[in-house]
């Protein structure tokens, strides 16, 4: 790999660990209390495997943005369009949920963000099909976190 290609890889990885980083600045103080006493599911991941589950997710998720980018901006610009907006969705879910609180207003963030993971997945594939499936175990996650924050919103009336 030449020396620009690494470059644009390391700065896609870091936009996306940027878009967790700033995610994480309301989930940190919300776990130990407002999280904490919360009626929560049974699936419930414990909350140790959060992080390294979300900074490997950032990860794959700047590999994909570095295989799209690779195959040009101009002519991936819908694409890459599509995963800016999932990635501000992301960041936006934590503010909803963790910063204020809100399960009601996290779960009207993150299901649009599923459906922009959805249409990534489909618009990274007709790119760079690894770009593609670089972001299922991402949607995977989301699914997850859509099911854990609908019941975190019933059963904390």
């Amino acid at each position: 790999m030449k020396r620009p290609g690494i470059l644009r890889l390391i700065l896609s990885i870091a936009i996306c660990q940027l878009a967790g980083v700033f995610g994480s600045v309301f989930t940190f103080s919300a776990i130990p209390s407002w999280y904490a006493a919360l009626n929560k599911p049974w699936f419930t991941p414990p909350n140790w495997l959060f992080g390294p589950v979300w900074i490997s997710l950032y990860t794959l998720m700047g590999i994909a943005l570095y295989l799209a980018w690779q195959k040009g901006l101009a002519k991936n610009r819908i694409a890459l369009g599509i995963f800016a907006a999932q990635l501000a969705l992301n960041a936006l879910w934590s503010f909803l949920f963790f910063g204020l609180r809100s399960p009601l207003l996290g779960l009207a963030g993150i299901i649009p963000l599923w459906i922009f993971i959805a249409f990534n997945i489909w618009a990274f594939w007709k790119i760079d099909k690894q770009a593609g499936y670089l972001l299922v175990p991402y949607i995977v996650w989301v699914s997850i976190a859509t099911a854990l924050n609908y019941y975190v919103w019933i059963l904390n009336p």
